[in-house]
């Protein structure tokens, strides 16, 4: 009986487990789960970071239909920012609960890792999938769920694929507006980091970012546009690229926070105040953007409601599937632009700069 009850543990994590690995209490992982506001956002990334490692899902103790088998929904993830990752959880397991389904979390790579875990799951007998950000342009992956005939929803594409549903933002309106923003304030010399680019959001950021400028009638010089993989260390890189020109921006658009705060990393490193000779500006809102300082102005993204938003239009792909055939349905949530500390007017005198450390 012992081993019996050992075996089952190794295959299904249980809350104390979360709970163990995260160094709280159950009640806490508990919270997190429900998605309770009273849990500080550091506690809430450790125990979604567990959750993630341990590939755990909540087992509802009862069900909307008495006898019925649970509803089993697959999670893929495969995105470098934890931040990012943690508020996709955050929503995702709240709507699961709500909805009295089994939320099942795997990380996979992409390549043809991302194929074989998919597989695997709808082996199992799983009854629907949600591929966030970077998954959701995986166009192997794609069609490989939609030749199943598995329900699937895209979030975060900037071009979700019509063979799947989907909840995005208006990817391009949001850069836009940034860029807009950041020109009203009277800057001219704006440098753009782009995300992954196997990703179809970081076009769509691109594009906004260089409309903006063609719509203000400032010239998009290709100096000011280096490649990220929406990671800090390509962040890093690209700032350090942006400052060596030889007429360098007097502020930065990051195509996530993650790059924005790598941004003002090399910007303090270079002798530079932000927002005083620097302005940075972000984009997703994740906690990362109001756990540096200074603070990053930053367009938000609600992840946590994008997810929660596709558990629920999955769910009902799942238990009303006559009402979702042939409709493929594409949901967008409204962003909002935040400003915070990170940004200014650019300076009508030229900066102090000090020299780079050797």
């Amino acid at each position: 009986m012992n081993e019996k009850n050992s075996r089952r543990r190794r295959t299904a994590p249980t809350i104390r487990d979360v709970a163990r690995l995260a160094s709280v209490s159950s009640m806490t992982v508990s919270r997190v789960i429900n998605g309770e506001a009273n849990v500080r956002p550091t506690t809430r990334d450790a125990v979604n970071a567990a959750i993630a490692a341990l590939s755990y899902s909540p087992n509802p103790a009862a069900r909307s239909l008495a006898g019925a088998a649970p509803v089993r929904i697959g999670l893929l993830y495969s995105n470098p920012s934890a931040a990012y990752l943690s508020e996709f959880l955050v929503g995702s397991l709240d709507q699961a609960s709500r909805s009295d389904v089994q939320l099942i979390i795997e990380k996979c790579e992409l390549g043809d890792h991302e194929i074989e875990v998919a597989k695997h799951l709808i082996d199992s007998g799983i009854d629907g999938l949600i591929l966030p950000s970077p998954l959701c342009d995986s166009l192997k992956l794609i069609k490989t769920i939609a030749d199943e005939g598995v329900p699937a929803v895209l979030v975060g594409s900037g071009r979700p694929a019509g063979e799947l549903n989907a909840v995005s933002i208006d990817e391009y309106s949001a850069a836009y507006s940034m860029t807009g923003h950041i020109i009203a304030l009277g800057h001219q010399r704006i440098g753009f980091v782009i995300g992954n680019p196997e990703q179809t959001a970081s076009d769509e950021r691109l594009r906004g970012y260089r409309d903006a400028l063609v719509k203000a009638h400032i010239a998009v010089d290709d100096a000011l546009i280096v490649q990220g993989l929406f990671t800090y260390r390509s962040g890093l890189d690209a700032a350090e690229k942006l400052l060596d020109v030889a007429d360098p921006p007097t502020a930065i658009f990051a195509s996530n926070d993650d790059m924005a705060a790598a941004c003002v990393a090399v910007a303090h490193r270079h002798g530079l105040d932000v927002p005083g000779d620097l302005t940075v500006c972000g984009f997703d809102d994740t906690t990362l953007a109001t756990a540096i300082w200074p603070e990053l102005t930053t367009i938000h993204q609600p992840i946590a409601d994008m997810s929660r938003a596709a558990v629920e239009m999955l769910v009902s792909m799942i238990r009303r599937p006559r009402a979702s055939d042939d409709k493929q349905q594409h949901v967008v949530l409204d962003f909002t632009l935040v400003r915070r500390q990170s940004d200014a007017a650019p300076r009508r005198r030229p900066p102090s700069r000090s020299a780079r450390p050797a």
